[in-house]
């Protein structure tokens, strides 16, 4: 399919997005957001893919929404409206997908592209990249899940401090705090993402994806609801082909090949 503002790859089961508004910084727009939530309802559909790669075309990342049509036209953005019916349902599908998900950040990410990468399961950077929260540099309150994401990997004290001074973060010190799992060499981004990717392609999909829901739960839950749901979601992992060729390659002694069933 071919889109304005996006590019779609596949490779060995890996599905890679990349935000294509070089000029611009992969600043999003309207266009991209609807463009997103389309190619992610797909690959809701889609068996064929294992794990979802998202990074940007040329020196950034995404440094969030496109200020020119926020200023532009005859009235002020409904910035409710935009986010209700743009940023949030890419969030929503994001952070739900059936597929492990990866930002590969390959430059500046700020505002609410910082927000989509925080919104993947796994991030990987180049060395080279910087984060910045911009949102109060513009009097804005951090939007598209940041406010629930931030305070769950640093602390809620250390995330005000980052939303309210939107300094930039390097990215040393975003895998010091747990804002990225690992950083790399610029020049070897491409090739540790892809490693990455094809090693979760290759992993048991769904019991994967049930664990993302258990940890998720896990930050709200009281113990004894934790206890009711890990036991419901085991119950659901059991019955996967995954969980029976698991079991099997352990006792045949070789490597499993699973099927994300």
């Amino acid at each position: 399919m071919s889109y304005e503002t996006i590019q779609v790859n596949d490779a060995d089961g890996v599905r890679t997005i990349t935000l294509n508004r070089p000029d611009a910084m992969n600043s999003v727009n309207s266009a991209m957001t609807k463009e997103l939530a389309k190619e992610l309802k797909g690959i809701a559909r889609d068996a064929s893919v294992r794990c979802l790669v998202i990074t940007g075309a040329g020196k950034a990342f995404c440094v969030g929404q496109d200020l020119k049509e926020a200023i532009g036209g005859d009235r002020p953005m409904d910035f409710a409206a935009r986010l209700r019916a743009g940023y949030n349902p890419v969030v929503e599908a994001l952070t739900s997908l059936r597929v492990p998900t990866i930002a590969s950040i390959n430059g500046a990410a700020a505002g609410a592209g910082w927000s989509l990468a925080l919104a993947c399961d796994y991030r990987i950077c180049a060395s080279r990249v910087k984060f910045v929260s911009a949102f109060s540099n513009i009097g804005l309150v951090p939007d598209s899940g940041m406010t629930w994401t931030l305070p769950r990997l640093v602390g809620y004290a250390k995330a005000l401090e980052i939303a309210w001074m939107s300094e930039p973060i390097t990215a040393e010190s975003a895998q010091q705090m747990g804002l990225v799992n690992r950083v790399v060499e610029d020049d070897n981004l491409a090739a540790e993402t892809t490693a990455l990717a094809e090693k979760l392609a290759k992993r048991p999909t769904k019991g994967l994806v049930l664990t993302r829901q258990a940890m998720m739960a896990g930050m709200t839950n009281n113990k004894s609801a934790q206890l009711e749901y890990e036991a419901m979601l085991q119950s659901i992992a059991g019955r996967t082909k995954d969980y029976d060729e698991g079991v099997k390659a352990f006792i045949e002694k070789r490597q499993p090949e699973f099927a994300g069933e």
